[in-house]
């Protein structure tokens, strides 16, 4: 593709639900920017991050491999990554590209030359959480120092608004929302807080005496809005520096967010839709076509190989191991969807583990979960898109069906990469629960 090599800007947006976003066919405007830009670029409509939460989504992300292969089931691993595979920094390393990540540090997710942290974790009292402007303040400035050098270069980003606390700054803030949250006689929220477990830690950032649940939805999305325009001044920063028409952008998410379904209120497990579809859009100016929406389904892991082709670096997409594959050959209509049904698992608060159809979603639980829920779960996604009527006692054949595939690819994987099935090695009980901030803070801390 490219005649010289292509810069790579990385946002990487964590809890980002791509049907809150406008560009996806949301009812608010909440991200007019990211929708300019997918309207420059190509936008894939099924987009599925696997493998729930945070630390086996970044996993695959930044190596293309799949969960069997990292090993990185749970947002609690017991490890950083395996060294034998080489991180998408480390990779372009080896092609002269200088590297920055903004979000991480470096003891776990490995590979970038230089690494910035920023604060986004603030409680209702030392509301706003100016997350993004804070993100701004680390990422110009290492934008700015690897722009000078000279060398390609991959600016890796994590944005993390849409990640609870939802507290965005005026006037985002109010921009979807209009009522008084306190409303006598409102016991919308009262479920909420009869979920014991993430009691604690909701009270600690929503309004006291809250009862409109609808309030928490808007103040995601004004998260979302307030994020956007934020992204807007990178992209701006981009452009001044000389850099746009030289630069492949990629608008992703680690997995996307549960609001007011399931049960699983502003938190990002179980695996339901809400939580595994996330954005995938890339951005390439002459190399890639404007305003094309693919229906291919992709899984996180597609997304370094992918990269790695747009950029040109063909010899590293042959000599190193992936998992996933290149979209190129979809974008340019030269290839076959390279899969229509997948492995899901998630390990932070629940267990479990399934199959993933256009047509069927099944998972059961490995132990029992702290909602009560039935240990098998299964969905017909085109008669029940919300995912509201289990069927699994209704089809146990469709259920044999699934549970075969899953155990199918387990096996074969396990075979594959020598390595135990990371999801038996853990045992999460019915105990866990959220306190404060501080320790959420901590959870999310890599």
């Amino acid at each position: 593709m490219p005649n010289r090599p292509m810069n790579i800007l990385y946002i990487a947006i964590d809890s980002l639900r791509a049907d809150h976003m406008s560009c996806y066919g949301y009812r608010r405007l909440t991200t007019p920017h990211i929708d300019r830009l997918a309207a420059r670029g190509v936008l894939f409509e099924n987009s599925f991050s696997g493998y729930i939460p945070t630390t086996p989504g970044y996993s695959s992300m930044l190596t293309g491999r799949d969960v069997m292969a990292t090993g990185m089931v749970s947002l609690r691993a017991k490890g950083p990554l395996d060294t034998s595979q080489p991180t998408l920094p480390e990779i372009l390393r080896e092609h002269g590209y200088v590297s920055g990540c903004v979000g991480f540090d470096g003891g776990f997710y490995r590979g970038f030359d230089k690494y910035a942290g920023y604060a986004a974790w603030v409680s209702w009292e030392d509301r706003p959480a100016r997350k993004a402007e804070n993100l701004n303040d680390v990422a110009l400035p290492l934008l700015e120092e690897m722009a000078a050098s000279g060398q390609p270069l991959l600016l890796f980003l994590r944005h993390m608004d849409p990640h609870s606390p939802y507290l965005a700054p005026p006037p985002f803030d109010k921009m979807f929302y209009s009522k008084d949250p306190v409303q006598p006689g409102n016991k919308s929220m009262d479920p909420v807080f009869n979920f014991k477990p993430f009691a604690d830690f909701h009270r600690s950032w929503m309004p006291p005496g809250i009862t409109d649940i609808e309030y928490v939805v808007a103040a995601y999305d004004s998260e979302l809005a307030y994020m956007d325009a934020c992204i807007a001044r990178i992209l701006t920063r981009v452009e001044e520096l000389g850099l746009a028409e030289n630069t492949l952008i990629i608008v992703t998410s680690d997995h996307g967010e549960t609001l007011n379904e399931h049960g699983c209120y502003f938190d990002h497990h179980g695996l339901y839709e809400p939580t595994l579809r996330v954005p995938l859009i890339f951005k390439m100016p002459g190399r890639l076509p404007e305003g094309w929406r693919l229906p291919y389904y992709t899984l996180l892991e597609d997304q370094v190989p992918t990269i790695l082709d747009m950029v040109g670096l063909r010899k590293a997409l042959k000599s190193v191991k992936f998992d996933g594959h290149s979209l190129v050959p979809l974008i340019e209509g030269r290839g076959k969807p390279v899969r229509s049904e997948f492995y899901i698992s998630e390990c932070t608060w629940m267990r479990k583990r399934g199959w993933r159809t256009p047509q069927w979603k099944f998972f059961e639980a490995l132990e029992p979960d702290f909602h009560n829920k039935q240990p098998v779960e299964l969905y017909n996604l085109i008669e029940d898109p919300l995912e509201l009527k289990n069927l699994a006692k209704r089809e146990p054949d469709v259920v044999e069906n699934l549970k075969g595939r899953t155990m199918s690819w387990v096996e074969k994987r396990v075979k594959e990469t020598g390595k135990e099935d990371p999801i038996l090695g853990y045992q999460l009980g019915t105990e866990l629960h959220i306190g404060s901030i501080a320790t959420a803070k901590k959870l999310q801390e890599r």
